[in-house]
């Protein structure tokens, strides 16, 4: 398991293009994906999921990649 935390730097968060473009990377790998934002903890190959964080500009996220191919996938 692979964790990392990082700043949403777009000017309008994670919303529904930026959301999709994450889910469609993270479903390139065979790993799970999970984004956490204030205590919730979503997969990221979940569309609905990431977009109902929410998460604005500027705050911080974690990353918790765990599976055979998390290397690659981080």
């Amino acid at each position: 398991m692979i964790e990392k935390k990082g700043r949403v730097l777009l000017e309008t968060g994670i919303q529904a293009r930026p959301a999709a473009q994450f889910v469609q990377v993270a479903t390139k790998f065979r790993s799970e994906v999970l984004l956490a934002y204030k205590g919730k903890q979503v997969n990221v190959k979940s569309i609905m999921g990431v977009m109902s964080l929410a998460v604005p500009y500027g705050e911080e996220v974690i990353i918790t990649v765990s599976g055979d191919d998390e290397v690659e996938a981080v």
